[in-house]
């Protein structure tokens, strides 16, 4: 097929693998390979679902580096999400006790902590300083947003006399991983480039659930439940949930079906209307007059085509959102002020609740293991590459795959679907494809 001749899951090596492991295991995923069927869930380059093989993670009989002599760096970048503090001490641990690896430095700051002008400086992670930070939020190295020059990143790996590099970001840091990677090509280095995909957004590409996704969604319940309960509590009361999702809707999805208390979720794929047939506000004052309460759930990049687009671009390079928040607030107001309908609306904005606090204990073990895995790939010179977990298998994909394109929620899809059927909203303009609607 045309789809699976284009993507390439060929993983780049450093060079053969001469060194006998130690560790005590008797199972080894040398050439093994998981055929995986990719559909437009998985990305959005599938139009019909196809077969693809990718290469298994786990630990290799034979390895590149000598661990008793390798050094590892790990960096955290953009923005909080839970888990990282447990991918960070799942590395230690794994490159320490199964490997013993002498030294694994802490990046400060995210990709700043290379650049010796902003005066962050690198430090020892010791089984010892990581072992209860699994138990708080964010990261215990800092984390830092925006590019900086490969160059220089570079010359700080090769002056610390650093094998492997683990860096942990989202799309943008896999990008920045792969300028790395170029960098430490081009110098005929021998370092692994090694990249655990985060993003609280869950809008990587290739990657069907990102870590911290689930403490997010549960997460997101809570607030929604305040939201109904606040509605609830008052004649035509309003509770409004904005949520993360820059350009995905996965988490508002995902926690709407959780809780089945919402009555409109907005996402950035369905381009909804406010007046009009088909229009969000007339169905609000329909519900409000029949049920006497509503509860909306938006994500944040919703609502983006009925605002004046903002020129600029935050720290990451991301085009600057419109508030979706006070598009709807405003709108509300106004139309049911016309109507002379009096309402409370309660609005709700927990995002950086949800980014800072300790993962779940699945979020736990998902981390766990991308940690593990990341070290067995490094030390048998696997780079170029991140480790994904696909329908349950952990493999390796090329972050060329990964940075190809952002994961959208799929329109299309059954989660969708349910989605619409939970809400009652499917009448509503904008919520399925044109030859569905």
């Amino acid at each position: 097929m045309e789809e699976q001749s284009t993507l390439q899951t060929q993983i780049n090596t450093l060079g053969p693998c001469k060194l006998e492991s130690t560790l005590p295991y008797r199972t080894w995923e040398d050439d093994k390979t998981i055929q995986v069927m990719v559909d437009e869930d998985l990305t959005e380059e599938a139009t019909e679902p196809f077969s693809l093989a990718l290469e298994a993670a786990g630990p290799r009989k034979k390895l590149y580096f000598d661990p008793s002599r390798a050094k590892c760096a790990i960096v955290t970048c953009g923005g909080l999400c839970p888990g990282l503090n447990d991918v960070i001490r799942a590395i230690v641990m794994e490159a320490y006790h199964a490997y013993h690896v002498p030294s694994v430095l802490g990046i400060p700051y995210g990709l700043e902590g290379f650049i010796p002008k902003y005066g962050h400086r690198p430090y020892e992670l010791t089984p010892a300083l990581v072992a209860d930070i699994h138990r708080f939020g964010g990261t215990m190295l800092g984390s830092s947003r925006g590019p900086q020059a490969p160059e220089e990143i570079v010359d700080t790996l090769e002056r610390s006399n650093v094998n492997a590099l683990f860096i942990i970001g989202g799309d943008g840091t896999m990008k920045a991983a792969r300028a790395i990677h170029a960098e430490v090509r081009t110098r005929n280095l021998k370092i692994a480039v090694i990249g655990i995909p985060k993003t609280i957004d869950n809008d990587i590409n290739f990657i069907p659930q990102s870590f911290g996704f689930e403490t997010a969604v549960f997460k997101a319940t809570e607030a929604i439940e305040c939201a109904h309960t606040e509605a609830c509590g008052t004649p035509n009361g309003i509770g409004l949930v904005k949520l993360m999702g820059r350009e995905s809707g996965f988490i508002a999805a995902r926690a709407t079906l959780a809780l089945k208390d919402v009555n409109f979720v907005l996402i950035p794929e369905a381009a909804f209307t406010l007046e009009g047939e088909g229009g969000l506000l007339p169905a609000l004052e329909d519900r409000l007059r029949t049920r006497g309460h509503a509860v909306i759930v938006a994500a944040e990049g919703a609502g983006q085509h009925l605002m004046q687009r903002n020129a600029g671009e935050d720290a990451s390079g991301n085009p600057v959102l419109g508030d979706v928040s006070d598009l709807l607030r405003k709108a509300i107001a106004d139309y049911l002020k016309k109507r002379g309908m009096a309402y409370s609306l309660k609005y709700i904005d927990p995002s950086y609740i949800i980014r800072s606090i300790p993962a779940s204990a699945n979020d736990k073990v998902y981390c766990g293991f991308l940690g593990q895995y990341a070290v067995h790939a490094a030390m048998a010179g696997r780079t170029d590459m991140v480790v994904a977990k696909i329908q349950d298998r952990y493999v390796h994909l090329p972050l060329e795959l990964v940075t190809r394109r952002r994961r959208r929620l799929n329109i299309y899809s059954d989660l969708w679907r349910a989605v619409l059927e939970s809400t009652g909203q499917g009448m509503l303009k904008g919520m399925l494809p044109p030859e569905q609607a």
